[in-house]
């Protein structure tokens, strides 16, 4: 049995010395940023991907051990264990392999083959099964004993019966391999229950649908379970053969009598045996292996689900930072009125204000003036509008506040508010802002991850930001798990201002935790902000292994050594030190010099415990020292007079930001109250795997209106600038011939509704599933 160490290293495609060191740092609770950041030599450079990728699968596999070692234990505890049973346990390389193996051992409740067995019935069956020329009535007549329950002939064979079934649904290489024959051929068949139709209007699209299951998308997956949870559609998986006409065995009935030898050859038993085989299949092993394969059906749309959920995620943290710049905060309403917050360029909030400009008031001037006097106010640079409610009117606003003090030289951009009501209510709002209305909160909220989306977001629980596909259907545990790798791993990436960053902020750098990140804030609003790294190790709590984890990401930017506000951690200094003497140059002159450090070898400074990797990143650090990775800030600008989805038509060009990336394809806010979808198929002009590879939440990029449905409130849009609209044949003759990769058009079933929209939202996936 190969270890858990080379199984990993055979799926990441890595040498195995490079797991077991990565292993022996997870357990000696070293964080994965740190390891990808601080132990390149000792990895081999295994990036945080693969650390978390070797993460996850080292618990996978150590709980497949631990639950191994239980099996084996039970097994033996029965006397059942056997060398061959034994080396099968041990070759198991899935949970669901192991627990076929482990199904006749379990422990299970009373059965009809139990109790046929405590009845003596276990030498009919065996003998039926291995002597099908034994006349299944007179062999049972022996077995006739009214003091054991077995009244009749009939009795007994029903007794041989269940033990047979019992037996055949407990054999785990069938199973397995029947199990695999229904997922390779099998189909999920949905249908609209009786009545439902009206109140499940968005679930249309599956009223009457058929696909296969390997086929099968993770989005369409949970959508169809959705709707069975809601009552308004039944699921049923089918295969091909299932049901077979009597007295002729289907494929799968076939499978089982070939695994222990039935067959009809006109023999007294065959009859009798076919007809256990039907049984066998029909009331047991199917009824299981559709139990199971739901469960991997969801299992895998939940793993999609999740990942695409932590890549929109990690995007959306590591967004450009408008950076520190004096920010008015809007957060739209109508009747309660637009909550306006300014934040100054370190995120302090120095106004508030509550203005009423629209419906039902439409107190219009009094609401330009007053905000534009805050803006002279406080210099004002940026607007940040809500993109909720109300959210085109007040970008309107916005617009006549620019045009009221043109001196500030301002600019407005939509944010996305999603989780600024959660954030609002939450303890981590009331300790910071705890002189605020909850609604002004929001405002603050909005300006704040303008500045810094990353130092904002990490405030709000990643559930709330709403850029998940399906998020609420998938398991909370797994889900919260790999979000909260994202952050840890977004913030490491980043780094973190300690004299300037929030508890929250803090808690996600490596080795801190809450705890700690609220020491170091309540030390340095004691003693004043931190001039070195070192005064770090005064904080209570942060001990020498706390500081190892964290201080190579924690910055120091006006401190005291020019080290402090790098990457570099503290325990590479005497590096540069030797860098320094071989430059005879001083830290000050050197930092930020570029053609002097392009010119250093890192193998000239490398020594038995910081090797080449280490000092080329120290180089590089030392080049752009304290470096921000997140791209440079840019805005999209909603166009005039397009306000909501009445207002859009096809053939429109509009620029908007991708706000949510699913497996199907982007959505994208134009500034109209509901976000369009850009089908994986309109993304570019080759094909693409997946979405992520053109767009990531955050892009600003400019769309086609293709087409538009009012009612269901649904936008199809393009990113090919030239694509046919709505009403034009997608295989009409253009100018310049076909695109690149262009496939021929796939016809659609009559009855289905045509056009661009329909087409964009019917498929979900290539290539087309059928419906029945």
């Amino acid at each position: 049995m190969k270890s858990v160490n080379l199984l990993i290293a055979e799926e990441l495609g890595v040498r195995e010395g490079q797991v077991a060191a990565a292993v022996d740092l997870l357990d000696g609770g070293y964080t994965v940023p740190f390891i990808a950041r601080y132990r390149k030599e000792a990895t081999g450079s295994l990036d945080d991907a693969q650390l978390r990728s070797l993460e996850e699968r080292l618990g996978y596999l150590r709980d497949l051990r631990d639950r191994r070692a239980v099996v084996l234990d039970s097994i033996r505890a029965q006397g059942k264990l056997t060398p061959e049973l034994a080396a099968a346990i041990a070759a198991a390389d899935t949970k669901a392999r192991l627990e076929d193996i482990y199904l006749p051992f379990r422990p299970k409740r009373r059965s009809k083959a139990q109790t046929a067995r405590e009845a003596g019935l276990a030498p009919l069956a065996e003998t039926l099964l291995a002597r099908p020329e034994t006349a299944p009535e007179r062999a049972a007549q022996a077995f006739v004993d009214p003091a054991k329950g077995i009244e009749t002939v009939e009795a007994a064979l029903e007794g041989a019966k269940a033990i047979l079934i019992e037996r055949f649904a407990e054999d785990a290489d069938l199973i397995g391999r029947l199990r695999e024959d229904v997922w390779r051929t099998g189909e999920a068949v949905s249908k609209l229950r009786k009545g439902k139709e009206a109140a499940g209007q968005k679930f249309s699209d599956y009223f009457d649908w058929r696909e296969r299951l390997e086929r099968m998308p993770s989005h369409r997956v949970l959508a169809l379970f959705r709707g069975e949870k809601e009552e308004v559609l039944d699921i049923a998986l089918t295969a091909e053969g299932e049901e077979s006409p009597p007295g002729v065995p289907g494929p799968f009935e076939l499978a089982i009598c070939r695994r222990f030898g039935v067959a009809a050859r006109g023999r007294p038993a065959d009859a009798w045996l076919l007809d256990v085989v039907r049984t066998a299949w029909r009331t047991k092993i199917r009824t299981g292996i559709k139990a199971d394969l739901r469960a991997r059906l969801f299992e895998r749309a939940e793993e999609a689900a999740v990942k695409v959920f932590a890549g929109n995620l990690r995007d959306l943290l590591l967004a450009a930072p408008a950076g520190g710049r004096a920010t008015l905060g809007l957060d739209p309403g109508y009747r309660n009125g637009v909550k306006a917050a300014v934040v100054d360029r370190t995120g302090k909030v120095v106004a508030v204000e509550t203005t009423y400009p629209h419906e039902p008031q439409r107190r219009w001037k009094e609401a330009v003036a007053s905000l534009s006097r805050l803006c002279r106010q406080h210099g004002v640079e940026l607007i940040a509008i809500g993109n909720g409610t109300a959210s085109r009117e007040t970008d309107r606003l916005a617009t006549e506040i620019l045009a009221a003090v043109p001196e500030l030289k301002m600019a407005k951009v939509t944010v996305s508010e999603a989780g600024a009501s959660v954030y609002s209510a939450s303890a981590i709002a009331t300790r910071e802002l705890p002189d605020l209305d909850v609604s002004h909160r929001g405002a603050v909220s909005i300006a704040r991850r303008l500045q810094d989306p990353l130092a904002e977001l990490v405030k709000i629980d990643p559930k709330s930001i709403g850029v998940g596909q399906y998020q609420h259907d998938v398991t909370e545990q797994k889900l919260s798990r790999s979000l909260s790798a994202v952050v840890e791993d977004a913030v490491n990436a980043v780094g973190v201002d300690v004299n300037t960053a929030s508890g929250p902020l803090l808690a996600q750098v490596s080795g801190l935790g809450e705890s700690v990140a609220e020491k170091i804030v309540a030390h340095r609003d004691a003693n004043g902000p931190f001039r070195t790294r070192a005064a770090l190790k005064k904080v209570p709590g942060l001990g020498p292994k706390t500081f190892e984890l964290a201080a190579g990401f924690l910055r120091i930017p006006d401190g005291e050594d020019p080290l402090d506000r790098s990457g570099v951690h503290p325990e590479a200094y005497p590096v540069v030190r030797r860098i320094l003497e071989a430059t005879k140059s001083d830290i000050r002159l050197l930092i930020g010099n570029t053609a002097a450090l392009r010119q250093l070898s890192p193998a000239a400074f490398a020594d038995d415990r910081f090797g080449v990797p280490t000092v080329r990143d120290i180089i590089a650090e030392l080049e752009k020292p304290g470096r921000d990775p997140r791209p440079a800030f840019k805005t999209a600008s909603f166009q005039e007079g397009v306000e909501k989805i009445t207002d859009l038509k096809p053939g429109l060009q509009l620029e908007g930001v991708v706000t949510n990336v699913a497996a199907f394809g982007a959505f994208v806010d134009i500034g109209v109250h509901q976000d369009g979808l850009v089908h994986i198929s309109a993304m570019a002009r080759k094909r693409i795997a997946s979405p992520s590879e053109v767009v990531k939440t955050g892009d600003v990029v400019r769309v086609l209106v293709l087409a538009v449905d009012v009612p269901r409130k649904r936008i199809s849009l393009s990113m090919r600038l030239d694509d046919p609209i709505d009403g034009t044949p997608a295989s009409a003759p253009r100018p310049g011939g076909p695109r690149e990769g262009a496939r021929p058009p796939r016809p659609a079933p009559a009855a289905q509704p045509q056009g661009a929209l329909a087409d964009a939202f019917r498929r979900a996936g290539a290539p087309l599933p059928k419906r029945s």
